[in-house]
């Protein structure tokens, strides 16, 4: 295939990448948007091997690969329950990574093969490019199985620091500027390796100050680093598909980590630094003991809202990990039936990522036009009867607008405790994935519904 009709169908595949980040901006039209990006990459994979002079025994490896990498994505893709998502793209955003330092090694070591150059004689702007790539996909992958093990429970969610960590992670980002710099003069090994072993610390020491209620905002950073990483590769593959995806990813994922970070009320920068997320978690059991909660039950919580005027309901990961979605749209069908006005209020980062609960929703047919966000619903809390708390916590924490010392302080939460009856469905009082107690269990106003989500739900719609 001639070199203009492969940069003309990558200009199509950038296009239908632009249109499916677009597609993806709203609920309504995400799933015509999955369409465009799938559109896209087909594409980009069809010209890229027919853009191939001359694949050799080659192209049956290529063929097996993409065959093998292909059907575990898809079991994946098919078994993988909605609570674990957080866990899977953290883990996707490895592999991108590691893909990435995976391309730049085999550039290095056989630069012939891409019209690079030969080993010693490298261009200069190939082996910029390519010491980048790999230090950003090292950084991306390190980091990434970091969040995974956070995500999955594996490792503690709460901050690991050390004296001197921020002063250590300048010194080795420096140290990196510098190697890149000194490989570029020398070109030499040694100095390769070293940049892909210093990278793959930098992504560990990055993550492990970020404390659980801060991971949403990690993994739209670490969604950005894969990006960069691949745009980086594609500079020196030459592949303008790889380039436009690579800053596509790169530029949506920043942009949304900057606008989450100023709804959390977190520094920007901070989080691309790994310094954010450090202060002191621990909980107070003592307050949870000593500080009286009220218990309820189905009916209890079936009167106050078969009496209500409005009903506004915050899911969170509890809802997600009992599955709740389904019981919870049929009890709202049923507080409809009886003129109850129902609204749904999403914290943007309620769950363990972005728009996860705004999944779970669409998955149960809730109707967008009854879902809002923190900034079109918060106000309406003080003018409801009832907020129906399902499995959020820290979204919910009044601590952050009041303790200084709180490691949310800071972050925007859901009015709750305004409303006149705050009904919250809860297997227990532990405290969320930030790791601390949530003041709202213990207000006056509060009924706390200790059980299982859906099992609770299922038994209100009953009782209603």
């Amino acid at each position: 295939m001639s070199a203009n009709l492969s940069a003309f169908f990558y200009l199509v595949s950038g296009i239908l990448f632009i249109l499916a980040l677009r597609g993806l901006s709203s609920p309504e039209t995400s799933r015509q948007g999955n369409y465009f990006g799938i559109a896209g990459m087909t594409i980009s994979i069809i010209i890229t091997f027919l853009s191939v002079g001359n694949f050799g025994e080659g192209f049956i490896y290529v063929l097996i690969f993409l065959l093998i990498g292909g059907t575990i994505g898809a079991v994946i893709a098919f078994k993988i329950p909605m609570t674990a998502m957080p866990e899977l793209v953290a883990g996707f955003h490895s592999l991108v990574g590691l893909a990435a330092v995976f391309v730049a090694i085999s550039a290095f070591l056989k630069p012939e093969a891409f019209n690079l150059g030969v080993i010693g004689n490298i261009r200069l702007a190939s082996l910029i490019e390519m010491s980048l790539g790999a230090a950003i996909g090292a950084i991306t992958f390190s980091g990434s199985i970091i969040a995974f093990l956070k995500l999955r429970g594996i490792m503690s969610g709460a901050p690991i620091t050390f004296k001197g960590q921020h002063i250590l992670n300048l010194i080795l980002g420096l140290t990196i500027i510098f190697l890149i710099y000194y490989l570029c003069v020398s070109q030499s090994a040694n100095i390769f390796w070293t940049i892909v072993l210093i990278s793959f610390i930098v992504g560990v020491l990055l993550i492990i100050p970020i404390g659980g209620a801060d991971m949403p905002v990690v993994i739209s950073m670490l969604n950005s680093y894969s990006g960069w990483a691949a745009a980086g590769i594609g500079f020196t593959l030459e592949n303008t598909a790889l380039i436009i995806t690579g800053a596509l990813v790169g530029s949506s994922g920043a942009i949304l980590s900057y606008i989450m970070c100023k709804g959390m009320n977190r520094s920007f920068f901070n989080v691309i630094l790994g310094g954010w997320g450090a202060t002191d978690q621990t909980t107070t059991s003592a307050a949870k003991e000593q500080k009286p909660v009220k218990n309820g039950n189905a009916d209890d919580a079936a009167f106050l809202m078969k009496n209500a005027s409005s009903v506004i309901i915050v899911p969170g990961y509890g809802m997600a990990v009992a599955q709740a979605q389904h019981a919870l749209r049929e009890m709202v069908d049923v507080l409809k039936k009886n003129g109850v006005k129902v609204s749904y209020a999403i914290h943007p980062v309620a769950g363990r990522m972005p728009g996860h609960m705004n999944v779970l929703l669409a998955e149960a047919n809730v109707p967008y036009d009854e879902v809002f966000e923190l900034e079109e619903i918060n106000n309406d809390f003080a003018n409801c009867d009832v907020a129906y708390v399902i499995g959020a916590n820290d979204v919910t924490n009044p601590v952050a607008k009041s303790d200084p010392q709180s490691p949310i302080y800071g972050m925007p939460v859901l009015d709750v405790e305004k409303s006149k009856s705050v009904l919250f469905v809860k297997r227990s009082l532990s405290p969320g994935y930030a790791g601390i107690d949530n003041d709202l269990f213990y207000r006056d106003n509060t009924l706390m519904l200790f059980a299982d989500a859906k099992k609770m739900t299922e038994e209100i719609v009953k009782s209603l």
